[in-house]
């Protein structure tokens, strides 16, 4: 077996389960004694998943203001900087949720152009099931244009094998219509079925990216007009939040509260949710709770049980809607919630914007 680190990307649209994917499988390494480096991506920094593996104690570098295809040398350096005190055995990519063409951007780039040897893993992509079965079976997203459905079926068309993700909040005949779908469309993929959060089904997909061979071999077309179209439908937010307050407040009913306003504003604006996560942490605690659509109620992925009467808030959107439109429903709705608990919000920065187009370092097809 090769000495080189093991490069293991995983895919999917925004509020698949990358990230908690991610974090299952760095501890799976790391109980296994290997050195684990994670890289995180985002189109703008302040990012909540990068915040939330660090808090779980993994070494964790972020490429922020631009995709992993279009800033590929500073995914590079990224890993070259978290390999400077131990060279990692693994080092898991998490690229942003919207973005496609990851095989002729990235894996083959590291391939046939980064100097630095890695052991390719196969490539897998989440398939989120709330999308997957609207999209896939011809119904429709309501909220989201056939642009962005577009962007959906170009991440499952270029993946070596499809994880088929949250099956433990899935009824049965959901996973057997969901799996008879992808085989429909794209047969002789591999499915694997897993439940990031409770294990089910993990040993398989580790056996997957265990797989040794030649991998990110699949060649598609991409109309990058249509793809650029499709992530300019959404608004992206990220942003910092000082919470203050004269006595402690739940940080869990706060984060909690917060989802559900905001869920209910996007609903009544018809914006459809592409993901919401929100992080709130004062000293070692952190509670975090997301958003996958609108059709989803919220979900406090990590209580913190904790009180307290100062915390540190990161809020991140990703909607259909107008970035203009975006801010103003954050900002109201923060005000509207934070009084609720007698404190008082001090938004610290906060970008608002629509993805620009994609333009790849470079492409190999």
């Amino acid at each position: 077996m090769s000495d080189a680190p093991r490069f293991i990307m995983i895919g999917g649209f925004l509020g698949a389960g990358k990230t908690t994917t991610i974090s299952r499988l760095a501890s799976y390494f790391r109980s296994l004694g290997q050195n684990v480096a994670i890289v995180t991506n985002d189109q703008a920094s302040d990012l909540v998943d990068t915040l939330l593996l660090r808090a779980e104690g993994f070494q964790v570098g972020e490429v922020a203001g631009s995709c992993f295809c279009c800033n590929f040398n500073a995914l590079t350096s990224t890993v070259e900087s978290l390999s400077l005190d131990q060279r990692p055995d693994v080092v898991l990519a998490e690229p942003v949720g919207s973005c496609t063409d990851l095989v002729a951007t990235v894996i083959r780039p590291l391939e046939q152009i980064y100097e630095q040897p890695f052991e390719i893993a196969p490539y897998g992509v989440i398939i989120k099931p709330s999308h997957g079965i609207k999209i896939l079976s011809g119904e429709g997203q309501r909220g989201f244009s056939p642009k962005a459905a577009y962007i959906f079926r170009k991440q499952l068309e270029e993946a070596d094998f499809v994880i088929l993700n949250r099956i433990d909040e899935l009824e049965p005949s959901e996973v057997a219509q969901i799996t008879e779908l992808l085989e429909r469309e794209y047969p002789n993929l591999p499915i694997v079925q897993t439940s990031a959060k409770t294990g089910a089904g993990f040993e398989t997909l580790c056996a997957f990216l265990g797989q040794q061979g030649v991998f990110g071999q699949r060649t598609m077309e991409v109309d990058y007009d249509v793809y650029a179209e499709g992530e300019a439908e959404l608004g992206w937010l990220n942003c910092q939040v000082a919470l203050t307050a004269d006595s402690p407040f739940e940080l869990d009913s706060l984060i909690m509260s917060l989802l559900t306003s905001l869920q209910e504003a996007f609903k009544s604006a018809d914006a459809e949710v592409a993901h919401l996560k929100v992080i709130a942490m004062h000293d070692e605690s952190y509670a975090v709770a997301n958003l996958v659509s609108n059709d989803h109620r919220p979900v406090l992925s990590l209580p913190s049980k904790a009180s307290s009467s100062v915390a540190d808030l990161v809020v991140n959107a990703r909607v259909a809607t107008s970035p203009e439109e975006l801010e103003a429903t954050v900002r109201s709705t923060l005000n509207a919630i934070v009084p609720q608990f007698h404190a008082t919000a001090n938004i610290r920065a906060i970008q608002c914007f629509r993805p620009g187009r994609p333009v790849p370092t470079h492409r190999l097809n």
